[in-house]
């Protein structure tokens, strides 16, 4: 072997040495880099899992509270069908009571709601009719026992469910069951409430 073959022999040896080295540490690093990026891609995987836990339990709270919401709405709902049944039903009651009865129903609310001053009742067709034969009488005595103003019993009606309408002058009375229900809805919406629910 010559000196010049010797001499890139040498450097062949070297290069591959090193070629060698350079390998073993670009493998060493590789598999430092591959470590490290599984490490992270574990610890990325359990925080995105715990996040998505997290979420899906956030969901699921958010869930539970809509359909409580929505479970009370319901029951709030049917409460208030219930309650305004009740209302309407005793509105009915009235309505259908028995002549007698409904002329000392209608009597005790002239007696609440007349003024002290001449004035007109009116009554619907259906009540002029039901209404008993002396309730003109009793009318009065109610009215003079209040010291109240005559009350005359108007030939004209009025198309109301049940109850009357006073008239004085250019004022108006309206004591229709509708009214004085409508008026005392809220009040009683609670009573109902109360007995019903409590």
């Amino acid at each position: 072997m010559t000196g010049l073959e010797k001499i890139l022999k040498h450097i062949e040896d070297e290069a591959t040495a090193t070629a060698e080295t350079v390998l073993l540490e670009a493998k060493c690093k590789a598999e430092e880099i591959t470590a490290t990026a599984q490490a992270e891609g574990i610890k990325k995987r359990e925080e995105i899992m715990g996040r998505s836990k997290v979420d899906v339990q956030a969901c699921l709270s958010r869930a539970e509270s809509s359909a409580l919401l929505q479970e009370k709405k319901l029951i709030l709902v049917a409460k208030q069908q219930i309650i305004s049944a009740v209302i309407d039903k005793s509105k009915e009651t009235l309505l259908k009571m028995p002549k007698t009865e409904y002329s000392d129903v209608i009597i005790k609310m002239v007696d609440k709601y007349a003024l002290d001053q001449p004035g007109q009742i009116l009554f619907s067709r259906a009540d002029k009719e039901r209404l008993i034969e002396q309730f003109q009488d009793t009318l009065q005595s109610t009215i003079l026992r209040k010291k109240i103003a005559k009350l005359i019993l108007s030939e004209d009606t009025r198309d109301i469910d049940g109850g009357f309408v006073l008239i004085y002058g250019d004022v108006e009375i309206n004591c229709s069951f509708d009214a004085l229900f409508f008026a005392a809805r809220e009040s009683l919406q609670d009573k109902v409430c109360k007995v019903l629910f409590d």
